[in-house]
C-alpha cells in the first residue's frame, strides 16, 4: 500500500496498484510522447490554422484556445488546452445545465449541450479539439496514452478508489476512449483506467494508438 502527497497538490492517494514504473517502461513512453507530439504539432500545423480562423469567424468574442485547470498525476494541477468548441461564456451557463447531466458519478456530459457552437460540433465529432493538448505531452503535464485527467470539481467528488486514477500521467487517448467512451458512464471509466495502469506496457500503449487511429474521426461516441 502506497500514499502520494506532495506540497504541488491537495490530493492524497493510496494504492496498492502495481503501475509499472520500471525506468526503462517509462523512459520509453516519454521519447515516443516527444516524438509523436512534435511530429503531429509540426504536420498538423495547417489543420491548427484553419480550426482558428472557423472558430473566430463563428464566434469572435472567444479565444481560439480553452484553457482549463485538470488534476495530473499524483493529483497535481496543471493547466490543459483544447480548441474552444463552446461559446465564450460556456463555464458561466454551466450550473444551469447540472440537472441535465446524461452520465453517471462525477463528470458531465450532455450530447445536445446548448453551449456548443457549430465548428465546435464538428471539431468535437472528429475529436480535432483535443489536439493542443500535443504542446502538454510535450511539456510533460501528459502523455499520448493514459487516463483522462479530470476537473477539480470532479476529484473532490472522487472516493478513494476512484482516485487511483490518478496514479499516473493523464493521457490524450486511453482505454476508456477506444472502448466505447461517452456511451460508458463514471464507474465504466474508472474500472477501465485501473485496468490500463494495472496492465500498461509499451505494448498496450501502442495498441491503444492504434485504435484511436481507427476511431478517431467520425466516432458517434464523442460528445
Amino acid at each position: 500500500m502506497r500514499a502520494y502527497e506532495s506540497i504541488d497538490n491537495p490530493y492524497t492517494i493510496t494504492s496498492s496498484i502495481n503501475t509499472n514504473d520500471k525506468s526503462s517502461y517509462l523512459i520509453s513512453k516519454r521519447l515516443i510522447d516527444i516524438i509523436g507530439a512534435s511530429l503531429g504539432l509540426l504536420f498538423l500545423s495547417f489543420l491548427f490554422i484553419i480550426v482558428a480562423i472557423l472558430i473566430k469567424v463563428q464566434d469572435s468574442k472567444g479565444p481560439v484556445f480553452f484553457k482549463q485547470q485538470r488534476v495530473g498525476k499524483n493529483g497535481k494541477i496543471f493547466n490543459m488546452y483544447k480548441f474552444r468548441s463552446m461559446v465564450s461564456n460556456a463555464e458561466e451557463l454551466l450550473d444551469s445545465l447540472l440537472d441535465k447531466n446524461e452520465t453517471s458519478g462525477a463528470m458531465f456530459k450532455m450530447k445536445d449541450d446548448p453551449r456548443i457552437t457549430g465548428i465546435g460540433k464538428f471539431i468535437r465529432k472528429t475529436s480535432i479539439d483535443e489536439l493542443p493538448q500535443l504542446w502538454n505531452v510535450l511539456k510533460g503535464d501528459m502523455s499520448l496514452v493514459g487516463p483522462r485527467p479530470p476537473l477539480p470539481r470532479e476529484v473532490d467528488e472522487y472516493t478513494e478508489y476512484d482516485m487511483q486514477r490518478l496514479l499516473v500521467t493523464p493521457g490524450c487517448t486511453g482505454l476508456w476512449q477506444v472502448s466505447g467512451r461517452s456511451n460508458i458512464g463514471f464507474e465504466g471509466m474508472v474500472e477501465l483506467d485501473l485496468k490500463y495502469i494495472s496492465e500498461r506496457s509499451l505494448l498496450n500503449d501502442i495498441k491503444i494508438l492504434l485504435k484511436t487511429v481507427l476511431v478517431l474521426f467520425g466516432s458517434k461516441d464523442a460528445y
